[in-house]
């Protein structure tokens, strides 16, 4: 009787240990879905055939930063990529988007955004899951054995350019800029830098490439992830002057405009106006708190983060609960004082931050500003930037432009 009983006992612990396994099995297996691949019309061969990651069982911290091309991503990347224990990826969605793009047939479509949206959520899932083969999916030419020399601005990572994603000759710390990274690091093998990034406790990603925070529900209630967004938002006219300057031939028209004082009848408005609509859309989510982004979401300034680099870096590491270290501290230092001559490169993040906030208003005139401040007039309101009323208001720097406000993380 007394066997009979063991037996039994050792029977139920076996199916439990059986059931949990395939739990574990099936939850693992549903992070990798791919129903934006499938939408996308691309093989889904990396979804079946790639290794299978542990489910998020460390509570790692996912950090999204989003923001818009020229509102200062670059720089707001870098306080985070300089993080010992982050594993931090630049751009990563623009694979996505130079793969689908040239299958699009409708241009921007409300169907072709969803399958944008889609697929976009699909990769950034799997990374924040160190799965990093994934990506392979929209890489062109298709890496070979996980081997690539195509992720787009590698040299932007730091994990990615040292020991021991990268062998190039050196001292064991070494860390390579940018340009040499690319150059001597040789190809990206993606299973070495998938372990360097499971090896780190949190996971930040940049991303200019998705327009609003609503965007991003659907990530922010998985419960696999520990997703927090930093929205970063900077002032309308002085984005619309940066493109202007980085992007000359794109925004040729704003340039003329500029120039001859004369607007063009054929300028492109919704080169800003589409900005401003992002930004009023997403941040009116944000400021509304709904209980979907509780704990989850930080409403960032470029303005108020050039002004103050260290205190506001601070109160994003705060939000995010995670120690800001010296590396950090640091960068901070030698990055925010220095001489803009030296940062030339459209993405440089050297530089003098207060006054490159302010730039922008020596650089538009007054009517481009008139028509930027009315056609953006209810974001502007929105984030605390005011109207400058005259030429003689907007070329005066005593005359602040930014409002103080207090945009708390919602906790």
């Amino acid at each position: 009787m007394q066997c009979s009983w063991k037996a039994v006992l050792l029977l139920a612990l076996a199916s439990i240990a059986i059931q949990y396994t395939a739990i574990r099995t099936f939850t693992a297996k549903s992070f990798h879905a791919c129903p934006g691949l499938a939408e996308a019309g691309l093989a889904e061969r990396l979804c079946d055939e790639g290794p299978t990651f542990a489910y998020n069982l460390s509570r790692k911290t996912h950090i999204l930063i989003l923001a818009t091309t020229r509102s200062g991503s670059s720089f707001v990347g870098q306080l985070f990529n300089q993080h010992q224990d982050v594993f931090y990826l630049f751009e990563p969605l623009y694979h996505v988007q130079n793969t689908l793009i040239p299958r699009f047939t409708q241009g921007k479509s409300p169907a072709d955004r969803r399958v944008m949206l889609g697929a976009s959520r699909d990769l950034l899932r799997s990374l924040y899951d160190c799965d990093l083969y994934f990506l392979e999916n929209y890489i062109r030419p298709p890496p070979i054995n996980h081997t690539t020399d195509r992720v787009f601005r590698r040299g932007a990572s730091r994990v990615l350019c040292s020991r021991p994603v990268c062998q190039a000759p050196g001292a064991a710390d070494l860390v390579l800029e940018e340009g040499d990274c690319v150059r001597k690091c040789g190809h990206l093998n993606l299973t070495v830098a998938a372990a360097a990034c499971r090896e780190r406790s949190h996971v930040a990603i940049k991303t200019v490439r998705v327009p609003e925070v609503n965007d991003l529900r659907a990530l922010v209630e998985d419960p696999r992830l520990n997703l927090k967004v930093i929205q970063l938002v900077r002032d309308p006219r002085g984005i619309l002057a940066s493109r202007s300057e980085t992007f000359r031939d794109t925004y040729r028209l704003w340039r003329l405009w500029y120039g001859t004082g004369r607007k063009p009848y054929n300028l492109d408005v919704t080169q800003l106006t589409t900005v401003c609509e992002d930004f009023s859309n997403s941040v009116a989510t944000g400021l509304t708190r709904p209980a979907w982004l509780k704990g989850k979401y930080m409403l960032v300034r470029y303005e108020d983060l050039a002004r103050n680099p260290m205190k506001k870096t601070e109160e994003m590491y705060g939000f995010l609960g995670i120690p800001l270290d010296a590396q950090v501290a640091r960068w901070i230092q030698n990055n925010t004082r220095g001489d803009p001559a030296l940062g030339k490169h459209k993405y440089g993040t050297v530089r003098n931050s207060a006054a490159t906030a302010e730039k922008w208003r020596f650089r538009l005139s007054y009517d481009i500003v008139a028509f930027a401040q009315n056609a953006c007039q209810r974001v502007l309101a929105q984030l605390g930037y005011r109207m400058a009323a005259s030429e003689e208001e907007l070329k005066n720097p005593a005359v602040s432009l930014v409002e103080e406000r207090d945009f708390s993380p919602f906790s």
